[in-house]
């Protein structure tokens, strides 16, 4: 067979234990033809056939994220502003007071996750007053991890939050001594306070939201992913917020394959939700691109168990394994899969109770039903999974709230959260995630980094060398692993014949960088299924053409998405607010506090790492 594309030159780590170094890989109609010596792969070369030159470059299987809200986080893409990766609360507010400068009313500017305060060098959030005076105008909404909000004066108006308005059950909308809203939110424990806050917000229309999509499955090529689970999500309703990916679909213009889950959207009618949902799809209808993957992560209100380690374990509604047995009944039956949201131990021993409970009466073991996060489960609960066939996808959550945890239970309670080499020794199949785009990045490379390295993104070393993954390791985990929660196991996730010709060639090489570079990682060529997604570098006149961002004053226009500490995008910052030499008004550049690792000392704003230019 003549391949449509031959790739030569190239360090490919296959992930075939039976061809892990091979010199060049085929690929034709689609799928790998060829994995093996380029002498030989390049006599089956045609007139048609595609040759690139890979420069020596690592080239691994294109990532798979097995917990990721794609679905809705490509409907609002384009008009978030993205603080992923920013090492300093200088430059993140430089970079608020800019977008503030061009959004337009109504339109808010929206800080949605995916960072934390240790990642700042300054080793904190910014005040409701410093955000009030980079955005005295615009309302402004900040989301911090699954435990706060804040928004400055021109939000509270745009929501309507004034000193008559209750609390939520679970949330708290702190309050001055006049009983004023001072702009501060609280999941206490609940984030429905979060969401139900950010839903108010304007949306994108149809047309920028279909463009919105295109540029977050871009950005995720980017970073060398291919595939995704999406989890689905609060205010994500089937089949009403679904319309965009299904004409991307249609359209031919998906760049990731999306396997999706249904999770429910109304406290005390899940039941009903399921009912329905089950009755209009079947698991696994679809195709390699766009497919059906199950239930959940939400499967009944009263399981949810949001981790803010702030605060302290919620315990769950005495009636919670009631409900949840008639939903798991009702999926069992009608052999739809499903994964289950559990952070604490605790969660999951109660729901395990009733999957067994299930699993007697209609047997689940080769349903390939799972649990996300997984922190605090026991040896005893690993095994009780291990038996009823079940799976665990973890998610770097840790690396973003890991000092909450430490803070409240102590370092030694946080040396293997989750315990992913015990899973692993239990049989249990284990696969890698991000959980992004709200309580932590979508950036493979930060998982894989807190994976090896066991820091955090502010530096934390959470967990001793045993509890920690070898890189070939973490990137099964992040790869073949991740097809066994989608039921494609051998379909994707390995370089070899036969398998979709889903790969990525690296910026750096995973398995020899030092460990502090993995998070700087990215993809300079991503193929789906043969075809080239993205190119950067040698390859940026290979990537195929994208429209602009939309609308106009959109964030990713100006920032782009995730903030490598590279120079590049220290450039990008220093623009946007006016400094890009050294700061005449604090007498310092901007590149000391991007470089830096080192936190500042004391509390105060104007320090040696920091730039207020943004307040000026």
């Amino acid at each position: 067979m003549q391949p449509d594309l031959i790739l030569l030159n190239g360090k490919f780590a296959t992930l075939d234990r039976a061809n892990p170094n091979p010199e060049a890989v085929a690929i034709a109609d689609g799928k790998f033809s060829a994995v093996g010596d380029a002498k030989d792969i390049m006599a089956t070369k045609g007139p048609k056939t595609e040759v690139i030159d890979l420069g020596g470059r690592r080239v691994i299987p294109g990532l798979i994220d097995s917990h990721l809200h794609i679905i809705r986080g490509g409907l609002n893409y384009n008009m978030e502003l993205r603080w992923d990766g920013v090492p300093s609360l200088a430059d993140a507010m430089a970079m608020l007071k800019r977008q503030a400068e061009v959004t337009p009313p109504p339109h808010w500017v929206r800080v949605v996750g995916g960072f934390t305060e240790h990642q700042f060098a300054e080793k904190r959030l910014p005040t409701i007053a410093e955000i009030n005076a980079a955005a005295p105008d615009t309302p402004v909404f900040i989301l911090h991890l699954y435990d706060r909000a804040l928004l400055n004066a021109a939000a509270l108006r745009a929501v309507g939050y004034t000193k008559d308005t209750p609390n939520p059950p679970g949330g708290e909308i702190q309050r001055d001594a006049q009983g004023n809203p001072t702009g501060l939110l609280l999941a206490k424990p609940n984030a429905m306070i979060l969401y139900a806050t950010l839903a108010k917000g304007p949306k994108l229309a149809p047309e920028q939201q279909i463009n919105s999509t295109r540029h977050f499955m871009r950005e995720l090529n980017r970073l060398g992913v291919t595939s995704v689970i999406d989890a689905g999500g609060g205010f994500q309703n089937y089949p009403d917020d679904y319309d965009v990916i299904e004409k991307l679909h249609k359209n031919g213009e998906m760049t990731l394959r999306i396997a999706y889950n249904l999770f429910t959207q109304k406290k005390g009618e899940e039941v009903q939700d399921f009912d329905r949902w089950t009755k209009m799809v079947k698991a696994d209808q679809g195709d390699d691109l766009y497919r059906v993957n199950g239930a959940g992560e939400m499967l009944v209100f009263s399981a949810a168990d949001f981790e803010d380690f702030r605060e302290a374990r919620p315990d769950l509604d005495a009636g919670m394994e009631g409900e949840l047995e008639r939903v798991v009944r009702l999926l069992a039956e009608r052999n739809f899969p499903w994964r289950l949201h559990a952070t604490y131990n605790e969660t999951i021993d109660r729901a395990l109770d009733v999957f067994e409970k299930v699993h007697r009466d209609t047997p689940i073991d080769k349903l390939h039903w799972f649990f996300d996060h997984a922190e605090t489960i026991t040896d005893r609960n690993i095994d009780r999974i291990a038996k009823l066939g079940g799976g665990i996808a973890v998610q770097h959550r840790m690396a973003f709230q890991g000092e909450y945890f430490v803070e409240r239970y102590g370092a030694k309670a946080a040396e293997a959260t989750p315990p992913i080499k015990r899973m692993l020794s239990a049989g249990v199949p284990v696969g890698a995630g991000t959980d992004a785009t709200r309580v932590a990045s979508y950036n493979p490379w930060v998982s894989l980094a807190w994976l090896v390295t066991g820091k955090t993104v502010g530096g934390l070393r959470l967990y001793p060398t045993p509890n920690r993954m070898d890189r070939l390791e973490a990137l099964r985990l992040w790869t073949e692993a991740n097809t066994w929660f989608s039921r494609e196991q051998g379909k994707k996730g390995r370089i070899e014949v036969g398998a979709l010709a889903d790969l990525a060639v690296l910026s750096g090489d995973f398995l020899t960088v030092a460990e502090d570079d993995i998070a700087h990682l990215s993809s300079v060529l991503t193929l789906l299924g043969g075809k080239i997604v993205h190119g950067a570098g040698d390859f940026t006149k290979l990537a195929p053409a994208l429209p602009p961002p939309t609308p106009d004053w959109s964030p990713v226009k100006l920032f782009g998405g995730y903030q490598d500490r590279a120079q590049t995008q220290f450039q990008k910052v220093s623009v946007s607010c006016g400094c890009a030499n050294s700061c005449n008004v604090h007498g310092h550049a901007h590149a000391k506090a991007w470089a830096s690792d080192v936190p500042v000392s004391g509390n105060e704003f104007w320090s040696a790492l920091g730039c207020g230019c943004w307040a000026v």
